[in-house]
């Protein structure tokens, strides 16, 4: 498996937000949110790892506009 370079810091995304223009916050991988024990599970092991990373190499992350409250979601190539 690749490592995402968002999940791992290699890098930084600045997306601005679509609805106020505001610089939107990364909160992580998606499948984070689906259940309390999700953080936790190892992606080699996880049961939604489909939703993490896709078969084309991707990593999909969540991010937050703390100004206005938009969620975005963004695929990260691996």
């Amino acid at each position: 498996m690749t490592d995402c370079p968002l999940c791992n810091g290699f890098s930084e995304w600045n997306i601005q937000c679509t609805n106020c223009s505001d610089i939107m916050e990364d909160l992580g991988k998606v499948s984070d949110y689906f259940d309390d024990y999700s953080p936790y599970l190892d992606l080699d092991k996880e049961v939604w790892q489909e939703n993490t990373v896709d078969h084309d190499e991707q990593c999909t992350h969540l991010y937050y506009c703390p100004t206005c409250g938009e969620e975005h979601i963004q695929t990260v190539s691996l």
